[in-house]
């Protein structure tokens, strides 16, 4: 205890904790955001089945993008690594990698995506209206899909450097001017759900090509050259596709239950998927600001797992801790005593209403229990201990079936209960994986 003590009052790490938490913490809000006005805008529309359009057609693309994190999280733990050893020609061929596997997952991925949705949506049995404005929706968002993730990357290298204002430049550039851009496209022009997704697309673009931009100057503080030659050896992409490889494993099963959790909900009706989608903006709000702790758990583990120093990595989980444990409890108490009017902010169709009044005590408590696997992922993440990550999100699963089956005729309240068993499976395997590698001083064996 005494310990614990002494690293939460060591003020310098708290200072390094919130020189990266801050910019990103400010950057990821603006992530929901953007999800909170389409939802707004679209959802004082007449109809309920555009709200839920836009609902299930941006779960549709979250899916195969979110998928695809392991560009942001392989490019983070690899850099944080090379930045600790003040490799610059590290650095550099991981910035390139990560741009390479970027653009061509974005090409493979928008032939894929087409077939894909049409076998989701025949699964989800919409109605005819919610069935053709999900198509037209998902369809103009693929054309932002190379944007996306090569936006990914970026964002990921920029904070293995510890460079939280690229990062910050990125992603308030492409949510700022997707929420204009939405204003406009809807309202303004009368576009619909259509707008709403040009307006992401133009949003994507511009914000890869400032980061693309931004990269030259980021590299000045590393010297080095990158050894064209190795980008021909596979032996020089083996550690990062190993590693990105177990980290799409696991995004995938973790997605699979995001999305099937929208698919069991419009099953429900279309009230009740559009009332779950503006619960879920709430858990985006406070996922994005948590990972700006973990972002920050990210880069300060990877630097001193690069520079072997045990004491910098205690200190920085124990501060990042601390404060998301507070940040934590922040949101609890902000959606148990503000949630109905973050949800009439959102939408004005009374049945939609209602319907999420119902089920607002489920997200007052799941910050509480989502918040250990946010950090906790940080950790992993910054060491490239992708593999134990994807055992321990496959083992979660696996575990979570059985409740699963045993909770679906329970209808709404069946499948949140679920939701929040997913989140406490996750972090109990995570925790009892991460004490195990701490048995075994196992963080350090094989640091990059």
């Amino acid at each position: 205890m005494s310990n614990l003590i002494a690293d939460w009052r060591d003020r310098p790490t708290h200072r390094r904790v919130w020189a990266l938490a801050a910019p990103m913490i400010l950057s990821n809000i603006s992530v929901p955001l953007v999800a909170l006005v389409d939802s707004t805008v679209i959802g004082h529309l007449p109809h309920a089945h555009q709200l839920g359009a836009v609902a299930v057609g941006a779960s549709l693309y979250t899916f195969l993008a979110w998928a695809m994190g392991f560009l942001r999280m392989g490019s983070t733990g690899f850099a944080a690594q090379a930045a600790g050893r003040g490799d610059g020609a590290a650095l550099r061929q991981i910035l390139l990698q990560g741009l390479l596997l970027a653009m061509g997952l974005a090409v493979v991925l928008g032939a894929l995506g087409v077939p894909l949705s049409g076998v989701a949506l025949h699964f989800m049995q919409p109605s005819a209206e919610l069935d053709q404005m999900t198509r037209e929706f998902f369809h103009t968002r693929l054309f932002g899909l190379p944007a996306a993730l090569a936006s990914y990357a970026l964002v990921g290298w920029f904070l293995g450097t510890q460079n939280a204002r690229a990062p910050l430049a990125i992603l308030l550039s492409t949510n700022l001017v997707n929420i204009a851009l939405n204003l406009w496209f809807v309202l303004g022009l009368e576009w619909g759900v259509v707008g709403a997704a040009r307006a992401s697309v133009i949003a994507e673009w511009t914000g890869a090509l400032i980061g693309l931009m931004m990269t030259r100057q980021a590299l000045r503080a590393y010297p080095g050259h990158i050894v064209w030659a190795t980008l021909a050896l596979w032996q020089s992409w083996r550690p990062l596709l190993a590693v990105n490889r177990d980290i799409f494993i696991r995004s995938l099963a973790l997605q699979s239950v995001f999305f099937l959790i929208t698919v069991q909900g419009a099953r429900l009706g279309d009230a009740t998927v559009a009332a779950n989608a503006l619960l879920l903006n709430g858990l985006l709000l406070t996922a994005h600001a948590l990972d700006g702790l973990a972002h920050a758990v990210e880069a300060l583990c990877g630097h001193a797992i690069g520079a072997r120093d045990r004491n910098a990595l205690r200190r920085s989980l124990v501060v990042a801790c601390g404060w998301s444990l507070l940040a934590s409890l922040g949101f609890a108490g902000l959606f148990l005593f503000a949630g109905h009017l973050f949800i009439q902010m959102q939408t004005d169709i009374t049945s939609v209403r209602d319907t999420a009044f119902l089920y607002l005590p489920y997200l007052a408590v799941l910050p509480l229990i989502a918040v250990w696997s946010y950090l906790l992922d940080g950790l992993f993440i910054g060491a490239t201990r992708a593999r134990e990550m994807r055992n321990g999100m496959l083992l979660t699963v696996v575990l979570l079936l059985p409740f699963a089956w045993a909770l679906q005729g329970y209808g709404n309240h069946g499948l949140w209960i679920t939701f929040l068993l997913f989140m406490l499976l996750r972090s109990l395997t995570l925790g009892l994986i991460a004490w195990r590698l701490r048995q075994n001083d196992g963080w350090f064996a094989r640091a990059h």
